[in-house]
This record gives structure tokens, sequence and C-alpha cells, in this order.
């Protein structure tokens, strides 16, 4: 058994000979990527309250980078709403960072800086404070999370937060199966890493019906992928998993708090349990028993997608109280989230091998296509009400808080408030 500094090793030699994840920089001229967390209005909404200036310079964090996926959204979204300020993308790959480099010359993005280090020495390399801190997908493969979590926490600026992702337990059902076989036939002392993939490859495809790779339903980041996923997933030398109950005192050691888990929904038993006799049960629970509750009764969260901010910040997410907060669509324009909604009734929200009815309002497509990012619901009312002049302010609200419940619970509609 490799002791902890042979496992560092192991780990940075693989992110070197396999970058991940795998990422064309010429696919930069055809899209953007774009995910959770650091989304800019995701982390408006979670982190600042819907009401951070965006004339007032930003100063991000991207803690084990990679090849970039959320350094070139976070810095690409920042130039396109012209808040100033920079990107800093943290990682001890110097392969990796080859790629994200070239990603950001090809967008002719400026406000990205590269550094090379550990997160555990960020203190030393990449100094706060820091407005906010990115680290998807890398503290689970520490020696320490509790350390690396406590060093990026350090770094923060009182009013920061960050926007975490880790494994979760139950939908990884079946990695760590393989990872165990995997070890058995291919250890790494023995076997080149072409060939160690070869054999995940095989082995993968050899399980049957019965393994719980296979019956594991939302398991099939292997399939169609390219090596670095098939390393990454069933050939790390160290990952773990987290289950809801473990994030929140994990959290809660680095003088954190949980803001919010992504998408909502998927933690919030009211959308998952159609018995009532069960609900009723659930009515009394605190929303981290509710969310745990959600994670056991669905088991397929393979990754927790977390927002937290320091103890002492009180900071909550912004509400539809006022008129004048404004509406904002994560990843589509008005006029494609309108073609796409029904005029009232049901929509089937599908995710890993899940399927989710939620009922939307009978004015739900007149509103969602008024929400263009810039009307503040006072103003989305006035255009409701030039074509259905009976509509009030209370009634549209109404139905605007109906669809706000569905849309920002599938986490497609955020909230910016005026600002101070």
């Amino acid at each position: 058994m490799p002791d902890s500094t042979s496992r560092d090793r192991l780990v940075q030699s693989q992110y070197e000979a396999y970058p991940y994840p795998e990422r064309d920089p010429a696919d930069e001229s055809k899209r953007l990527i774009t995910g959770s967390p650091s989304q800019f209005n995701e982390v408006n909404h979670y982190i600042f309250g819907g009401q951070r200036d965006l004339s007032k310079p930003f100063r991000a964090l991207v803690a084990g980078g990679g090849t970039g996926d959320a350094a070139i959204m976070l810095a690409q979204q920042m130039r396109d709403l012209g808040i100033p300020g920079e990107v800093s993308h943290l990682d001890l790959s110097g392969p990796s960072q080859t790629i994200a480099r070239k990603r950001a010359e090809i967008r002719g993005l400026t406000n990205i800086q590269f550094i090379s280090g550990s997160l555990l020495e960020c203190g030393d390399h990449a100094p706060g404070p820091w407005d906010y801190i990115d680290c998807c997908g890398v503290l689970h493969h520490l020696e320490d999370p509790d350390a690396g979590l406590a060093a990026l926490a350090n770094q923060l600026a009182p009013d920061g937060g960050l926007g975490i992702m880790v494994y979760g337990e139950y939908g990884r059902i079946g990695v760590y199966h393989m990872q165990d076989m995997l070890r058995l036939v291919a250890a790494s002392d023995e076997m080149p890493d072409d060939q160690r993939v070869d054999m995940a490859k095989r082995l993968a495809n050899a399980v049957p019906s019965t393994a719980w790779l296979n019956r594991n339903g939302s398991l099939r980041d292997h399939i169609g992928g390219g090596d670095p996923g098939v390393y990454d997933l069933f050939l790390h030398s160290r990952d773990r998993a987290y289950t809801v109950p473990q994030v929140v005192d994990w959290v809660k050691g680095a003088d954190l708090k949980l803001i919010t888990f992504i998408e909502p929904f998927r933690y919030d038993p009211d959308w998952l349990v159609r018995d009532p006799r069960v609900l009723k049960r659930l009515e009394g629970l605190d929303p981290i028993a509710r969310a745990s509750f959600a994670e056991l009764f669905t088991g397929n969260i393979k990754k927790h997608i977390f927002y937290a901010v320091r103890s002492s910040n009180d900071v909550t997410p912004p509400n539809t109280d006022s008129p004048d907060a404004i509406p904002v669509l994560l990843n589509q324009s008005a006029e494609e989230a309108g073609q796409q909604m029904p005029a009232g009734g049901t929509i089937t929200v599908s995710i890993d091998g899940m399927k989710v009815n939620m009922m939307v309002p009978a004015l739900a497509r007149m509103i969602i296509g008024l929400c263009d990012g810039n009307r503040t619901l006072a103003e989305i009312h006035k255009a409701v009400q030039e074509k259905r002049s009976e509509i009030d302010y209370d009634t549209f609200k109404g139905q605007f808080d109906a669809l706000y419940r569905v849309m920002n619970g599938i986490n497609k509609l955020m909230l910016r408030l005026p600002t101070a």
C-alpha cells in the first residue's frame, strides 16, 4: 500500500499524463462549457444574496483548476457582464494548465492568471482575500480533505464564499468495487498507465449484469468517454465520497456554513416523494435531515455541489418579495425558455435515471419569456398586464412564485437585487 507521499506523486503524475477533464482548446471557438458551481449569476445569488455590485472588482480563485472549465466559464461571464477583476487558476499539473491557457488564448481572455502550486499552500501561492473560491472535484482526492478546505477558507474575504464539488457516496456505488478489483489486476507498480486504462475498460465490459457497476443506473461516465475519464473514475490512487451529513460536518469543521446544494430539488423530499403519509412524517425535519433523506431516497447523487460562506456571514439567498428583484435565467435566453415552457401544466425533469414531474402555473410561458435579466418583477408584471389587464400584482406574484419554485429548484432561475 503506497504511503501518503507516494500517493501524492501518483495523483500529480495522473493529471500530468491524463489532463482532466479531457478538453480540446479548438472547441472554444464553438461553445462555452457551463455548469455548477461558479456561474457568476449563481454565485451572486447564493454567496452575495443577489446584491453584488457588478462595478466592483471581483477576485476569484479556481483551486485545482485542471484543464480550465471553471476558470474559463467565470472569466468569460465576467467579461460578458462587464465585471472588472481577475480569475486565478491554481494547479499543480503543467499539462493541464497548458490546455487551460490555450483555451483562454482562443477566447481572448486577458482576465485570467495562471499559478502553479498546491491548494494546500494557497496562502503562499495565491494569497487572499478572495471574493470567491471554486474547488471542483479536488478536495476528495487529498490525503486530508479537512486541511484542504481549511486552507481555502482561510483565504476568503469576510463576505466571500466557496463553490465546492465532492463525490456523493450512494450514487457512486460500483465505482469502488471496480477500484478494488483493479488494484488486484492492474496494480500501479506492476503495469504502465496505458495498460491499466486498457484493463479498466476490459473489466468494465466484462463484469456481469449483477455487478454494482451495471446495477447502478446512474453510472455511465466511462461509456464513450476518453482515457482521462476512465483513469479518473476507476484508477485514481485516492478519492473518497461523502453523504449529506458528512458534507455538513466537514463544512462546519472549517468554520463555514452551507448555503445550498445544487440542484436544490434533488435534496427536497417534497419534489421526490409521492406518498402523502411519508411526506407528512418528513414535515418537521430540519433542512439537513430532509436533504439526507432525499439522498437516501433517490440513491443517484454522484456529486455534491454546494455553496458555503464563513459561519459569521449572515447572508441569505434573495427572495421574490421585492418588486425590484430581477429574475436571471442560467444558460438560456428568455426567448428559448419561453419556447420550451408549456403554458401551464406539467414539466418532466430527468436526471441520472430519475424523472420528476413538476407543475408550472398558467402564465408560466408568458412570464419566463419576459425574464431577460434586465426587467424587474414590477416591469414583468407591467408587460403581462399589457396582454392580460385583469392580472393584478398579487395574482402575478402568485404565478411567478409558483414558477420560480420550479425553476430555481432545477437551478435555471436566479434573482438579482438592487445594490445598496
